[in-house]
């Protein structure tokens, strides 16, 4: 559809990147207008997997999406950090499968004025780097407010977030030289987050990187969020709604309709140009999205969505020992209400595995078969990103070292979610350091 567009301006994050001295090398593959979970839906093709496993079988694997490219691109060395934007898990699959580090920020705190729209409310710019390091020098770059974004976070809130984590994080600092650097952190594990569709051989993995935290100093303990399971339909009916209304504006009026349209009669234009200009995998989505907004699915769908939604973000502030400034009203927040939290029961983040399997190999077949609606398989893949996501709060995708592995595993990597309240990037960053430094080897020794 946008084959033929060139854009006259350059998104906010784009033009904060520019003004910090960053070279802009490319542009990066992703699945077309973000709807994906593997790269596979490209208008150009899918992107392969960089990754090498240590025992050199060489074997096409898909990088994970949308933000597939992006991933890909950092993995390979072709550049320091990328950026991408994440709205189910995409920009933390595509860090798992690829072996790298990804980080989906707090809802609002990176504009997206200048991004293509695919879901309004769950949209997020991304960053992906191999070292964190170079994510929060990315972050502090792009997390500035921008009244032309109205979903931009205001600075009051951002400021309260800021202060609210400050104690937490001084205590880090000052463990920092110390035999227990995350003393003082309680780490939560969500018994939700383990389904059956994920792979034995990521268990083990994600279980010595708790017991290492936990030799770091970290109290570790286990949490229950109910809601987690209804939150994969919950985020499908939802996107595909938004996206229904977003891509409405490619009418083949607005943007130039693809060669061969007819444009003597509008609807006709309208219909051949959306036809041709559109792949099947956003075709679908937008069928379903359509469906969901209709007066008869209204209530049952859409409606029943949004109240999932605000359960698994109730779970979400039960459970954490931080109040949520962003999706609260900040006045309603008092002191006396956050005395009454006990510390027992809270948790200051999350941990849990960033996706139920490793790189999925590229079936030549699969792209014959692009527009096969009986093959699900691709959408179970966000089944432990979108929480975070439905909630608007930050996640970090770690790898896990390659000493954790499991033999029986095919050696390929793992990523390991951070997840924290609503503005404690900081917070999910440092631990995600923790996490980082358990690793011997030096990254990027396993890539072409």
């Amino acid at each position: 559809m946008l084959a033929e567009f060139t854009s006259p301006f350059d998104a906010t994050a784009v033009r904060l990147l520019r003004e910090a001295g960053a070279d802009i090398i490319g542009k990066a593959n992703c699945d077309e207008f973000g709807m994906g979970s593997l790269n596979k839906h490209s208008h150009h093709g899918p992107t392969i997997n960089p990754f090498r496993p240590s025992s050199g079988q060489i074997e096409k694997r898909y990088p994970g999406g949308s933000s597939g490219g992006s991933a890909a691109a950092v993995a390979a060395g072709m550049c320091q950090v990328a950026i991408g934007t994440d709205t189910g898990g995409s920009v933390r699959l595509p860090a798992s499968y690829c072996g790298i580090s990804g980080l989906k920020p707090s809802y609002g705190l990176i504009s997206r004025w200048g991004v293509v729209s695919y879901a309004d409310s769950l949209d997020c710019v991304g960053v992906l780097a191999k070292e964190i390091s170079d994510i929060r020098v990315t972050f502090g770059v792009l997390s500035t407010y921008d009244n032309r974004d109205p979903t931009s976070a205001s600075p009051d809130m951002r400021s309260q977030s800021a202060e609210a984590i400050k104690s937490l994080l001084s205590k880090l600092e000052g463990n920092k030289d110390t035999k227990r650097p995350l003393d003082s952190l309680r780490i939560g594990v969500p018994q939700e987050f383990f389904p059956s569709e994920l792979s034995p051989t990521i268990i083990n993995p994600i279980r010595s990187v708790i017991r290492s935290l936990r030799a770091q100093g970290a109290t570790i303990v286990p949490v229950s969020l109910p809601s987690t399971s209804y939150a994969l339909s919950s985020y499908y009916v939802l996107a595909s709604a938004e996206a229904s209304s977003n891509l409405a504006r490619y009418d083949g009026l607005h943007v130039r309709p693809p060669p061969g349209s007819d444009i003597t009669k509008t609807s006709r234009n309208y219909a051949l140009s959306r036809t041709k200009g559109f792949g099947p995998e956003v075709k679908r989505r937008i069928l379903l999205g359509t469906y969901a907004l209709t007066a008869d699915a209204f209530d049952n769908y859409f409606l029943q969505a949004q109240r999932v939604r605000q359960l698994i973000r109730n779970d979400f502030n039960r459970i954490f020992s931080l109040p949520n400034f962003y999706f609260t009203d900040p006045s309603t927040i008092t002191v006396s209400q956050e005395q009454e939290k006990s510390r027992e029961d809270q948790i200051d983040v999350l941990i849990h595995p960033s996706a139920i399997r490793t790189a999925p190999r590229i079936d030549d077949t699969a792209d014959k078969n692009d527009g096969d609606e009986s093959d699900l398989d691709s959408y179970v893949q966000d089944v432990l990103t979108v929480p975070a996501s439905l909630a608007g709060i930050p996640a970090l995708s770690v790898p896990v070292p390659e000493r954790y592995l499991d033999p029986k595993g095919d050696g390929w990597p793992i990523g390991v979610s951070v997840v924290g309240q609503w503005g404690s990037d900081e917070l999910v960053m440092r631990v995600g350091e923790a996490i980082e430094r358990l690793n011997d080897s030096p990254s990027g020794n396993n890539v072409v």
